[in-house]
């Protein structure tokens, strides 16, 4: 069995259903392959945000970010098993002292996805899947093992939409049109964003996320609708 039929049987024996292989020459440490996994986040909870993050919302979310880690973690033992080197970029990390790069991770699972032709990014920056929109979290793994790769250049499909930018209760989203080339900075004032939740979010998750913006997020039920068209 091929490494990448391997890999493919612990992603679904997780319940993993989306994922991608890319090759993006900025990885850490050297490591140019990179697996992309998407898993959807329960509509039943995201619903019931309205102008605040719920606690359930916040178990929701790291519950999910353990599951990723965890996932990622068993197909790096893989690789490794088979003498590969292999880092996971962990589900939901900010790493200090990285001067003005604020509240930036090892590495974007946004990029690595959007790379393996999983989806695109919106105004707010968020990932958009063409099934789940932006009720996902992303997961990826880097690894020298020469992957299967699919490389994409995403479009934007945020169009003339701003539900983001008018519900952000920071006012943190710019609405500035998702591009190739453009940085978290043209979009986004993550301070803004990063400081409005801890200054009024701190008592559910201690400010960690509101998920505002991924529950007024429409795309998914207008790719479903066009889906819906189509067939």
């Amino acid at each position: 069995m091929h490494i990448e039929e391997q890999i493919k049987q612990i992603l679904e024996e997780n319940g993993i259903g989306v994922w991608g292989f890319t090759c993006l020459h900025d990885g850490p440490s050297g490591l140019p392959y990179a697996l992309s996994i998407v898993v959807p986040l329960s509509p039943a909870i995201l619903d019931e945000i309205e102008s605040a993050p719920t606690h359930t919302y916040y178990h929701h979310y790291r519950t999910v970010n353990a599951h990723i880690d965890r996932v990622l973690l068993q197909v790096g033992l893989l690789l490794q098993k088979q003498g590969w080197r292999y880092i996971p970029v962990a589900a939901s990390q900010s790493i200090p002292d990285q001067g003005e790069r604020s509240h930036y991770g090892l590495y974007s699972h946004k990029k690595v996805a959007a790379s393996a032709g999983l989806g695109t990014l919106g105004k707010s920056t968020l990932f958009l899947h063409q099934n789940y929109g932006a009720r996902v979290r992303l997961g990826s793994l880097f690894t020298d093992c020469p992957l299967p790769v699919r490389q994409v250049i995403p479009e934007s499909v945020c169009a003339g939409c701003d539900l983001c930018v008018k519900a952000c209760p920071a006012g943190a989203i710019k609405g500035t049109v998702w591009q190739k080339d453009a940085s978290r900075e043209d979009l986004l004032d993550a301070q803004a964003c990063n400081q409005y939740m801890r200054s009024h979010f701190m008592q559910i998750g201690r400010g960690a996320g509101c998920g505002i913006c991924v529950k007024v997020c429409p795309y998914a039920q207008i790719a479903l609708n066009s889906r819906s068209r189509r067939s």
